[in-house]
């Protein structure tokens, strides 16, 4: 259950023109940016601790977490981290975006899916392992939302695989992505091999081509 018990996380209201040095000043405050909104309630401007956020992203659930936060003057509500901007060169967090939760409404998220076990296709006769599918998108309430999807694959044989159907089921969450889409797969090193081989060769006018000018940097944003 991504809910955490933890003490709640305070967020001081913002006034003025948010502009890149009303943003500064924030940052320079020991603070971050933060936008709350949801629950049909207008958008509001705040200031949130770094560390914290830092904290939640950093912690089993993740942007998953679902956490009190006080609004100064506002109150107590359910919230959680549904975007982020991190400074490209540091990694410091720059800004954040915060949603309201009604923790009896369903909502959408996605969940990452680890593999458990060595499938007896690699361990016994030499195939390789691939880990197509590392998210699933989800539906469920607040409540409900794991941290993670745990996959037994230690019976996977060469040319096996894993699909969204195969996933662990319940009655509280529903699955939002295809049956049939392929989460893992064993295949033979043969097979690898021949892949690459009937890999058409990159034709020769690319590489005589220009090369094409670098992308400006822009910050590290995650969703």
């Amino acid at each position: 259950m991504a809910v955490t018990k933890s003490d709640a996380v305070v967020a001081t209201p913002r006034t003025g023109k948010f502009n890149k040095n009303h943003a500064r000043r924030v940052r320079v405050s020991g603070k971050i940016p933060a936008v709350v909104y949801g629950a049909g309630l207008d958008p509001q401007a705040v200031a949130v601790d770094p560390k914290v956020i830092t904290k939640i992203l950093h912690s089993e659930t993740g942007h998953n977490t679902i956490f009190d936060l006080e609004v100064e003057g506002s109150g107590l509500v359910k919230a959680m981290i549904v975007d982020w901007q991190n400074e490209p060169v540091k990694g410091n967090l720059l800004h954040i975006d915060l949603k309201r939760i009604a923790m009896d409404k369903m909502m959408r998220v996605s969940v990452p899916i680890q593999l458990i076990g060595v499938p007896t296709g690699v361990k016994n006769h030499g195939g390789i392992l691939e880990h197509v599918l590392r998210e699933v998108e989800i539906e469920c309430l607040p409540g409900d939302i794991p941290s993670h999807l745990d996959v037994d694959i230690t019976g996977l044989g060469i040319n096996q695989s894993i699909h969204i159907s195969d996933l662990p089921h319940s009655g509280s969450i529903r699955f939002l992505g295809e049956e049939n889409a392929t989460v893992a797969l064993v295949t033979s090193v043969k097979e690898e091999a021949a892949a690459e081989v009937a890999a058409p060769a990159e034709p020769e006018v690319a590489k005589k081509g220009k090369a094409e000018p670098a992308a400006p940097a822009a910050d590290a944003k995650k969703k």
